[in-house]
């Protein structure tokens, strides 16, 4: 790259001047002082600004860093896997992740292992979103939510069933089975896009009375 300034003749009387700002006159000198002071002045009589949170909730940017949510896959299963990558990351040690095996009866995530707990420290996180850079599942993501404000410490600390998304319509709750013939990784490439009729039975012979049950055979009935 081209240096374009002016090269300086170190020999020069005086040639510093030449890098300078002009002197301001006399009277500039004279309210320099108070020169500041104009911008407060034009200020006073601007019309105020004022947000009317809570009655109108401002407009967040796409990408604002706001409360964390733990993400599932198409049949209900987390898309966590226990690995604790995201409390390796994090800076602030906000978070605290303790994985199990997953069994044939109790088969919560795709893989071998789930977090069986997740805890999210909102008095210690800083939200620079390390967190769901690290994770290679994007299971953690951050919403738009800033609102969690609480009154008691206790409630700053975020248990795994407040952080995990809630089932949408057509998915089937957690414990069941993977779909037959699919690995992880086809979990991870999407390729799983809503549960099984094996997966509705197994849940219906081990649990009649889930609720999701319902949900998930309406659903299934409508995409046929």
């Amino acid at each position: 790259m081209t240096d374009r300034t002016p090269a300086r003749d170190a020999g020069a009387d005086g040639d510093h001047d030449e890098w300078l700002a002009e002197e301001p006159s006399a009277i500039g000198r004279i309210f320099a002082p108070v020169a500041g002071y104009g911008v407060t002045l034009s200020s006073l009589f601007r019309p105020t600004v004022t947000e009317q949170y809570p009655f109108i909730r401002p407009v967040m940017m796409p990408r604002y860093h706001g409360r964390h949510q733990l993400n599932r896959y198409d049949d209900g299963l987390e898309k966590c896997i226990g690995c604790e990558l995201c409390a390796w990351a994090c800076p602030a040690d906000a978070i605290y992740v303790e994985a199990a095996s997953n069994a044939p009866g109790a088969q919560y995530s795709p893989g071998e292992r789930y977090g069986r707990v997740y805890q999210i420290n909102y008095l210690r996180c800083i939200f620079c979103g390390m967190c769901i850079e690290a994770c290679p599942t994007r299971a953690l993501t951050m919403t738009n939510d800033f609102e969690i404000a609480t009154y008691t410490r206790e409630d700053d600390i975020y248990e795994k069933e407040d952080l995990l998304v809630p089932l949408s319509e057509g998915m089937l709750a957690a414990p069941h089975p993977m779909v037959e013939g699919k690995n992880d990784m086809d979990y991870y490439r999407g390729e799983v896009t809503g549960p099984t009729a094996s997966q509705v039975d197994w849940v219906a012979a081990h649990r009649p009375d889930d609720p999701s049950l319902k949900t998930v055979r309406v659903a299934q009935e409508a995409r046929s």
